[in-house]
């Protein structure tokens, strides 16, 4: 049986596959196109390089049908460049961002090498 929501997502599936945005993969999960796996690659010379949780309106709230699968992770993609600690997942995070720039990266370093090696 299919859903508007199933096709949405399948159509998104195969335009992420035909013309995917720089840095950015991801699919279905084990054939279930409801749940997906992404890649998102951060920029060159930041601490990031992993996962967390992510405070954007458009994943909360603010979702809308103008917004693909390509569109909602290039946005999590820009926070990677630009966070906002205005509006923060992690309040503490978002004060180190401000006050003490190099603890908060070296934090962050900290954190994603330690998810490598949690699996």
């Amino acid at each position: 049986m299919s859903t508007p929501a199933r096709k949405r997502l399948m159509r998104d599936f195969k335009r992420l596959q035909q013309d995917p945005p720089a840095g950015i993969s991801g699919a279905p999960q084990d054939n279930n196109i409801m749940f997906w796996n992404a890649v998102i690659f951060g920029p060159d010379d930041t601490p990031w390089d992993g996962d967390g949780s992510i405070c954007l309106d458009i994943l909360q709230n603010q979702w809308s049908p103008i917004y693909d699968v390509a569109a909602i992770l290039t946005s999590i993609q820009s926070l990677l460049c630009d966070p906002n600690p205005n509006s923060p997942a992690n309040s503490e995070a978002a004060r180190m961002f401000s006050e003490n720039k190099r603890e908060y990266n070296r934090r962050v370093r900290e954190i994603v090498e330690q998810s490598w090696t949690a699996d």
